[in-house]
């Protein structure tokens, strides 16, 4: 009796410890904007930050946050400018990747997090290399999903448009990225454009929730400045690479090898400055955390569970 108590009280425990907690809904008054953002965990265990990339938000990561929530504190911001935080008009306010940095950068001060797992995922990655350049040494691990770094994760087609769509302001490359921000495009363009073949694994809700979200022109046009910011993301390359080399953060990239926008090429291009990265590229595209959430938690787990070990083992 006494050998099944035990028994059963350790798998308890076990599984007591993978469950997820209830995910918080908070505002935070950062630099007199309301910045919203979605919490779960307990904050004596190493916290995660899960920046989101275009068109999105913090809702990207509804599916990953109870995955990850019963070992690890996390925290997933909405930009400002993006979904329940506030979005200044833009003839008021810069928006900028650098303006975006800056408000994360802040709420994690205002939160008082101290030290923390980064999570970058197409925007994501300028907003989080900007966080690393001004207080390099507060990350713990880099988890890298589709998120650029390199130009070799870009097409010359690509690298070409976001150079024309920050030199060129005429009318009418404004009204060609304006369209990129309608229901279409955000449908078809983004969403289910990496799979056509299974259409059905795309949550609809995904695209709903961020159409809500880019009603007005004033909201398309906030998307539409850092769309023209985003080729400065391309100058700042050489800078990111640099605190890689210099900083050799452990790192984990899970990248989707079906996104024709970052390609493939572009999770590789880390391993020149950190050959100690783990790398996996999954049969996915742009949004792995849609279409493959459980995959893309295991792959974290197993990642932070390996360096804890590596920290227990160290004299």
């Amino acid at each position: 009796m006494l050998i099944v108590f035990y028994l059963f009280a350790f798998n308890v425990q076990a599984a007591d410890a993978t469950w997820p907690t209830k995910t918080q809904y908070h505002y935070a008054n950062i630099k007199e904007q309301k910045i919203f953002y979605r919490e779960a965990g307990t904050q004596h265990k190493q916290t995660i930050v899960l920046l989101h990339g275009y068109p999105s938000s913090s809702h990207t990561y509804r599916e990953l946050i109870p995955l990850l929530s019963g070992r690890y504190h996390v925290i997933a911001p909405d930009y400002l400018g993006s979904g329940f935080s506030d979005r200044p008009a833009p003839s008021n306010q810069d928006y900028t990747f650098e303006v975006l940095a800056e408000y994360v950068t802040a709420l994690l001060q205002h939160l008082k997090v101290e030290r923390y797992s980064l999570y970058i995922q197409d925007f994501g990655a300028p907003v989080g290399f900007r966080m690393l350049l001004k207080n390099p040494k507060k990350l713990d691990a880099l988890i890298v999903q589709n998120g650029n770094a390199y130009l070799e994760g870009l097409t010359p087609q690509r690298q070409a448009f976001f150079k024309q769509a920050n030199q060129d302001r005429s009318q009418a490359q404004l009204d060609k990225l304006y369209s990129f921000t309608g229901e279409q495009a955000i449908i078809y363009k983004q969403y289910l454009r990496d799979v056509t073949d299974n259409t059905s694994i795309m949550n609809p809700d995904s695209w709903t929730h961020d159409l809500h979200f880019l009603q007005t022109q004033q909201d398309r046009l906030i998307q539409v400045k850092l769309l023209q910011d985003y080729y400065n993301n391309l100058l700042d390359y050489p800078k990111w690479q640099a605190y890689l080399r210099q900083y050799q953060p452990a790192t984990l990239i899970i990248w989707g090898k079906k996104d024709p926008a970052f390609i493939a090429a572009g999770a590789q291009a880390y391993l020149k400055d950190l050959p100690n990265a783990e790398l996996h590229l999954l049969d996915s595209g742009h949004f792995t955390v849609e279409e493959k959430p459980v995959a893309v938690a295991k792959y974290i787990t197993a990642f932070m569970n390996t360096l804890e070990a590596q920290k227990a083992s160290k004299p």
